[in-house]
C-alpha cells in the first residue's frame, strides 16, 4: 500500500437531533460543507465525533452513511476503536465491507496495555480483520493515557501489521514526532493532529493533517499551508496566532470543547446538535460570548465559506 494522504483531514462531529438522538441525515450536508471549504477527507467518528459515547448500531450506521455521501474525490476513514477488541473487529470489518478508505484506531482506554508489544498486538488483530485497508494508529495520550514512542511502534509494528500506514499523531511531542518521520526512510504517513501548533508539523514534514477544527476553519488553516510553502512563513505564523486566539476561546467558554466547537458549526450555518452526556453543553449565553469574541477575532471573515 502506497497511498498516502495529504492536506487537511477533518474529525467530523456526528450530528444529534435535540434530544440526543444520533441524525445520519444530516451527514451528507456536513460532507459537501467540508469538500466545499478544502477538506480532503474525513476521520469518522473519532475523539470530536464522540466515538466512545455511540453504540455499536450508531457508529456502524455513522460509517456507512459517510461512505455514501462522500464525493469521489473525498478519502473517508473510519475511526474503529473500543474498549472491546471484538468490537474494533467488527467496525473494521464493516469499513472493508463498505468500501471504506481506511481505518484507525486508538489505544484501549480502559485496561490499557502494559507494553508496546501489548499495544501492537491489540492494533494486529483489529488491522487484520480488514486487511485491504490502510491502518492507522490513533495516537491521542491525553485521553488513552496510552503513551509509548511512536518511532519504536513505527519501527516494531509492520512485521505484525503489514497494512499499517502510519499514525493520526495527536500529541505535541515533536521530538517524538521527528523521530517517526525519520523511521523507514520516511515511509509511514504521519497525519499532524494539534491544530493550533499546524505550522510546527509542517516544519517537520507534515503532510496532512487531522483536526476538529478543521470543520468550519478549513480555509484558514489552507492558507497556514500555502503560506508556509510559497515560504511565506512570516504570514503563516500570523495565520497560525489567529488559530491559537480561535481554539483559545473554544477552550473558556465554560463548557466542553466539542459542545462549543457543535455551536460554532451552527453559528456558521450548519446545525449538528448537541452533544451527549457526559460532555458539558454549552448554554445560551457561553454561545453568544463566544460569538462575540470569535467575531473580535476575524473569525468570520477568514474561516468557511
Amino acid at each position: 500500500m502506497d497511498r498516502r494522504l495529504e492536506g487537511l483531514i477533518a474529525a467530523p462531529f456526528t450530528p444529534m437531533t435535540s434530544d440526543g438522538k444520533v441524525d445520519v441525515d444530516r451527514i451528507g450536508d456536513l460532507a459537501e460543507f467540508l469538500h466545499r471549504n478544502g477538506v480532503k477527507g474525513a476521520f469518522v467518528a473519532g475523539t470530536t465525533g464522540e466515538s466512545m459515547s455511540l453504540t455499536l448500531d450508531e457508529r456502524l450506521d455513522v460509517a456507512r452513511r459517510w461512505v455514501e455521501a462522500a464525493p469521489k474525490d473525498f478519502s473517508v476513514l473510519i475511526h474503529v476503536g473500543h474498549t472491546s477488541i471484538e468490537v474494533c473487529k467488527i467496525l473494521a470489518a464493516q469499513a472493508q465491507e463498505i468500501g471504506a478508505w481506511g481505518i484507525g484506531a486508538m489505544g484501549p482506554c480502559f485496561f490499557r496495555p502494559r507494553t508496546l508489544d501489548d499495544l501492537i498486538g491489540f492494533c494486529a488483530e483489529i488491522a487484520a480483520a480488514a486487511p485491504a485497508l490502510p491502518f492507522y494508529y490513533y495516537h491521542i495520550p491525553e485521553l488513552t493515557r496510552v503513551d509509548f514512542p511512536m518511532a519504536e511502534f513505527l519501527e516494531a509494528a509492520p512485521t505484525r501489521i503489514p497494512n499499517l500506514m502510519g499514525i493520526k499523531y495527536t500529541a505535541a511531542d515533536l521530538v517524538d514526532f521527528q523521530l517517526c518521520r525519520g523511521v523507514d526512510g520516511g515511509r509511514f504517513n504521519l497525519l499532524f493532529g494539534c491544530d493550533e501548533i499546524l505550522i510546527c508539523g509542517l516544519a517537520l514534514g507534515a503532510r496532512g493533517a487531522v483536526g476538529s477544527t478543521y470543520n468550519f476553519a478549513a480555509p484558514l488553516y489552507n492558507k497556514i499551508i500555502e503560506a508556509f510553502d510559497a515560504g511565506n512563513v512570516e504570514l503563516a505564523r500570523f495565520l497560525q496566532q489567529r488559530s491559537v486566539k480561535m481554539v483559545r476561546a473554544l477552550n473558556r467558554a465554560g463548557c466542553s470543547l466539542c459542545a462549543a466547537a457543535k455551536s460554532v458549526m451552527k453559528m456558521v450555518g450548519l446545525d449538528c446538535g448537541p452533544t451527549r452526556m457526559p460532555l458539558r453543553a454549552i448554554t445560551r449565553e457561553q454561545a453568544e460570548a463566544l460569538q462575540l469574541e470569535l467575531r473580535e477575532i476575524g473569525f468570520f471573515e477568514t474561516c468557511s465559506r
